[in-house]
């Protein structure tokens, strides 16, 4: 059999694709190397307490808002969504201060306002340039073309020089990107898009997820095999072979092939043209740039079972910082200098917490010695280093969480190897391929490759997260059926 289109890993932008295709009346194949759909969506349980790989909460999913007009439009806007303190989603602490985000610009204005005064005209100005350039995902995504997407300044400024540039107190920048843990900062490179895009969609709308991300993935799934679409676990690709520029199949570890006259991967753009066959004829300079292309850093987590009816659940994240540390800077071997709180959300009315994880970012050049080893083979000092690292984490946490090791149950840690061993990601990487203001061209890649009918999508292309990746999809789309056709049915206005 062939079918119209093959999808390579299942992660939430394989799946989106997966549907706007079959929407359009294609047979499509999804091809899973793991046990789990949903790739970064993947989740897993210890003794009954369910934890997420990479899901924790998304933005933008108040009515009108970007997020809840691309789930509208996949069959998700009815699951459990817990809205997010709406006087503080997320709290900074830097040091002993305190600093709240609220849901609603002129509420998120208001609140830092409160401790910041003589910065309330510069608050307004920098929250203004970040709602517009929200806005500006849905005006390209309501164009005929792709190439829209693009023709936005704010791609080619870095973020730190906006932020310098209208917030004049120091304090307060940092403050503002003290709940970027989300994305890698970098002040010379970081694009204002990325930066923007992503913390004006947690004001525009925050949430849980009751079940977290195997809650969304499950009805993805159950939507898909309701339209026909064909999805396959336990099927590595191994080879995508053809010839004359062109991919004609995809061959598995298990021994089986899929032919098609499509194929979009959603694993890394690295990994993917590393399974092109020679007789493909894929441009080797093309094939070299991508894989020299620099990943961002992953994330060190310790996900903690907590003893029942012991901590009170807080329907906000926590993001805590040493004083003095540079958060444009953050990730340090030495110790966690930053460190995200987020509480497991099991049911809608929920009193107390299940499960807090941990987060830090970690570079992979603190694991070199293992980075050759695989999951359960890395001995005693791997184990120890982890160990090492919870204690750092929890030294940091229980100051703002009293009682926090008291109610510790038990401790689950992962490391970018973690990441990468399950989901196939390079380096482990928690936002993708690093995205440059100064060099676009090169670190915003298109969906379209030099093979013919191979196209890319997820995290890696454009925005990460749940809505950089949804948006993904459509772009990706678009580049076989055209954006008006990929977009039908969206609420694009």
């Amino acid at each position: 059999m062939t079918y119209d289109a093959v999808i390579i890993g299942a992660g939430l932008g394989g799946l989106e694709c997966a549907y706007i295709l079959a929407k359009h009346g294609m047979n499509v194949c999804v091809l899973e190397q793991g046990t789990q759909m949903g790739g970064c969506l993947q989740s897993f349980k210890r003794r009954g307490i369910h934890f997420d790989a990479g899901f924790h909460y998304v933005g933008g999913l108040d009515e009108g808002r970007p997020l809840n007009r691309l789930f509208d439009y996949f069959g998700l806007l009815d699951l459990p969504w817990q809205k997010m303190d709406e006087q503080c989603f997320d709290e900074v602490v830097i040091g002993h201060e305190h600093y709240r985000f609220a849901q609603g610009h002129e509420a998120w204005q208001a609140a830092l306002a409160e401790q910041f005064p003589d910065q309330k005209n510069n608050l307004k100005k920098y929250d203004e340039a970040q709602a517009n350039v929200g806005a500006h995902l849905f005006d390209a995504l309501g164009s005929r073309t792709a190439d829209d997407f693009y023709n936005n300044k704010a791609f080619t400024t870095p973020a730190y020089q906006v932020l310098a540039g209208t917030i004049g107190d120091e304090r307060l920048r940092n403050v503002i990107s003290g709940t970027s843990l989300k994305m890698e900062l970098r002040p010379e490179s970081l694009p204002f898009y990325v930066f923007a895009q992503i913390n004006n969609s947690f004001i525009e709308g925050a949430y849980r997820l009751a079940g977290g991300g195997e809650t969304l993935t499950n009805r993805m799934c159950e939507n898909l095999r309701k339209m026909g679409v064909t999805l396959v676990t336990k099927a590595q690709v191994t080879q995508l072979e053809g010839e004359a520029g062109k991919i004609s199949a995809a061959l598995c570890s298990n021994g089986e092939r899929y032919e098609g006259r499509i194929f979009i991967s959603n694993a890394h753009p690295a990994t993917t043209l590393s399974l092109v066959s020679e007789a493909v004829g894929l441009r080797k300079p093309y094939k070299k740039r991508i894989d020299r292309m620099e990943n961002t850093y992953g994330m060190f987590t310790a996900n903690i079972a907590i003893k029942p009816e012991t901590l009170p659940y807080q329907n906000k994240n926590l993001y805590l910082y040493e004083e003095g540390a540079d958060i444009w800077n953050i990730s340090s071997p030495e110790c966690p200098k930053g460190l995200l709180v987020s509480y497991g959300c099991t049911t809608p009315d929920q009193k107390y917490a299940s499960s807090i994880d941990l987060l830090c970012p970690m570079q992979m050049e603190e694991l070199s010695e293992w980075k050759d080893t695989q999951i359960g083979h890395r001995g005693s000092d791997y184990e120890a280093f982890k160990a090492a690292k919870t204690e750092q984490c929890l030294r940091i946490a229980e100051k703002q969480i009293p009682g926090l090791r008291e109610a510790t149950d038990r401790i689950y840690t992962s490391t970018p190897l973690t990441y990468r061993d399950y989901t196939g990601t390079r380096d482990g990487s928690a936002y993708g391929l690093r995205k440059d203001a100064n060099n676009t061209l090169l670190t915003f890649l298109p969906p379209k490759t030099p093979v013919e009918n191979l196209l890319l999508t997820g995290q890696n292309l454009n925005l990460h997260g749940i809505l950089g990746v949804s948006m993904t999809s459509f772009v990706t789309c678009s580049a076989l059926i055209g954006m008006e056709a990929a977009t039908d049915g969206l609420k694009t206005k």
